[in-house]
């Protein structure tokens, strides 16, 4: 049978596919594509149904090898043929989507993550929005698992939508989906959400991002003259103490932007922790730091904005 016919021209078809054996008089390719749909033998089917078509068919024929087609799973024929479909009588165009749909779901249910958005994506060709309940997760991970993080984001947004409390699962994926697109303050409070969920001793893979994150942030709030909030994301890179190899990094911002704000010993202080991060000091950073306390100490640096 048809899954969810919406269409008058659809409704036709569900009842020609079931009725098919009482019109054994009309020996034509579509009843006898219809006898042999019905009796599971669908190769047949779109035998005769492709048959139909050649012979100069109606939006219904190639409806009907579009239908059979998806029902074998073959999502590029099903979308070639509803496409035809469409085009003669736009009719069609829900129970495109709908068939596509329902192999969607065919597909998740089996695990076929691939076939399962290949079918999604076609019935949004047809049906804009459209959506069934239960694939936008399964979709949200398919993407996520591929490293497509855009396409991932609404998807689980939508996810998160359609439940109250969401898994800290869940929650870690999507923060790190807009991480990945670079939308650090959105990830953050995701972040936030996932760290208060977890054990303390579960918390050093957040925390990595946490850090991550809140230092990237912090650096483009400080482009953009924001420096508290600057600070205070700095600040929490530094709380959470990761990435380690990061830390002096964060260090040496906050000393730039305390510096900046015309608190010297403070900045002073940030510096000397960069120092104390790398006692050999050989890295560019560590010398960059050093300048700086040369700087405080002997008064080299002046800024017109009050600064140090």
């Amino acid at each position: 049978m048809i899954y969810r016919v919406r269409s008058p021209g659809a409704a036709a078809l569900t009842l020609a596919v079931l009725c098919a054996c009482g019109r054994g008089s009309e020996e034509t390719a579509v009843v006898r594509g219809d006898v042999a749909l019905a009796t599971g033998d669908i190769e047949r089917a779109i035998a005769e149904y492709q048959l139909a078509v050649n012979q100069g068919g109606d939006a219904e024929a190639y409806a009907r090898v579009g239908h059979t087609y998806a029902q074998l799973g073959r999502v590029d024929e099903a979308r070639d043929y509803y496409k035809l479909a469409v085009e003669r009588d736009t009719r069609w165009t829900d129970q495109a989507g709908s068939d596509l749909l329902h192999l969607a779901r065919q597909a998740e249910s089996r695990s076929d993550r691939f076939l399962m958005a290949s079918a999604v994506e076609t019935a949004l060709l047809f049906v804009p929005g459209l959506l069934a309940e239960g694939l936008a997760l399964p979709l949200a991970r398919h993407y996520f698992q591929n490293g497509e993080f855009g396409r991932a984001l609404p998807y689980y947004q939508r996810a998160l939508a359609a439940v109250v409390d969401s898994t800290p699962p869940v929650i870690m994926e999507v923060a790190t989906a807009f991480e990945e697109v670079g939308d650090c303050a959105r990830a953050l409070t995701l972040f936030e959400r996932y760290r208060e969920m977890v054990r303390p001793w579960e918390r050093s893979e957040v925390d990595w991002h946490i850090g991550s994150c809140s230092l990237m942030l912090g650096r483009g709030l400080r482009a953009e003259g924001e420096v508290e909030e600057a600070l205070a994301s700095i600040d929490r890179t530094l709380e959470v103490g990761e990435p380690r190899n990061l830390i002096p990094q964060a260090w040496f911002e906050r000393g730039e932007i305390l510096s900046g704000l015309g608190e010297c010993d403070a900045a002073l202080e940030a510096y000397r922790r960069v120092r104390a991060l790398d006692p050999a000091g050989t890295g560019a950073l560590v010398r960059r730091a050093d300048e700086r306390i040369d700087e405080l100490r002997f008064g080299q640096r002046t800024d017109d904005d009050g600064g140090c």
